[in-house]
């Protein structure tokens, strides 16, 4: 089982979609590093030698920001709006949806699960 980036590649999956299991990584940018290492996209992930495996592990590390520290650089991100007082910090702050959707009937996933009170007990 390949391990880049802290991250177990699924044996089975072709190398392009295998490294798309990786926050930050996705098939554009799979692609792009599976050029520049000049691996197979074809490849399954358990047929990665330990040099491949390295090629592409230093590719991510000097190219791309993934896992913990994008994560890190997200909520750090989410952290200034909140600060600078911004719209889209006060809708963060409040737990609603800042990209403009509308929230009387939808937006469940940010508002949480309401419970409905019937007519009959009241």
């Amino acid at each position: 089982m390949a391990r880049i980036a802290g991250v177990d590649l699924p044996n089975k999956k072709r190398m392009e979609y295998a490294l798309t299991y990786i926050f930050g990584i996705g098939l554009h940018n799979s692609r792009l590093i599976l050029n520049a290492t000049g691996i197979d996209f074809n490849k399954r992930a358990f047929e990665l030698t330990e040099d491949e495996a390295a090629l592409i592990r230093k590719e991510i590390q000097e190219n791309y920001l993934v896992e913990g520290d994008l994560r890190k650089k997200v909520a750090m991100d989410i952290k200034s709006l909140m600060d600078l007082g911004s719209y889209r910090g006060l809708r963060h702050r409040k737990g609603l949806p800042c990209r403009g959707q509308k929230t009387k009937t939808n937006a469940r996933t940010r508002k949480g699960k309401k419970k409905t009170i019937s007519a009959a007990s009241k």
